[in-house]
């Protein structure tokens, strides 16, 4: 059984950072692309940052040069750094693995999700 824990999220004040981290069991992911997507309230779940296999990554427009994803396929788990944060960034994030070893910006090309953790930015 593939299980996502997402870890790290907590209330900043803006201008602040957090480190989310994402822990796999049951699947090595170093095969695969993963993925971290957001939900805020009343919008939809977007993709915010994906890193293939091959360690080649992509971000939302509005999070370049402030976010970076990582990946230690040593541990299993893929890191999202947030730094200078807004309060735009409030949201539920969820890391998730690909079905393949690219990441995709549709959610539905992603085979298991985590539980999701909060951040909250204030302003």
């Amino acid at each position: 059984q593939v299980q996502l824990v997402e870890s790290g999220g907590g209330l900043v004040q803006a201008g602040g950072s957090l480190r989310l981290s994402c822990a796999a069991s049951g699947r090595t992911i170093s095969s695969y692309g993963m993925g971290w997507f957001r939900q805020a309230p009343g919008e939809e779940r977007e993709f915010v940052a994906g890193i293939r296999r091959s360690a080649i990554t992509r971000y939302l427009d509005s999070v370049k040069g402030r976010f970076t994803i990582s990946r230690d396929n040593a541990k299993n788990t893929v890191y999202l750094q947030m730094n200078n944060l807004k309060s735009e960034d409030t949201a539920i994030y969820y890391c998730a693995i690909s079905r393949t070893s690219d990441f995709y910006t549709a959610g539905d090309q992603y085979a298991y999700w985590g539980q999701g953790t909060q951040v909250t930015v204030s302003s």
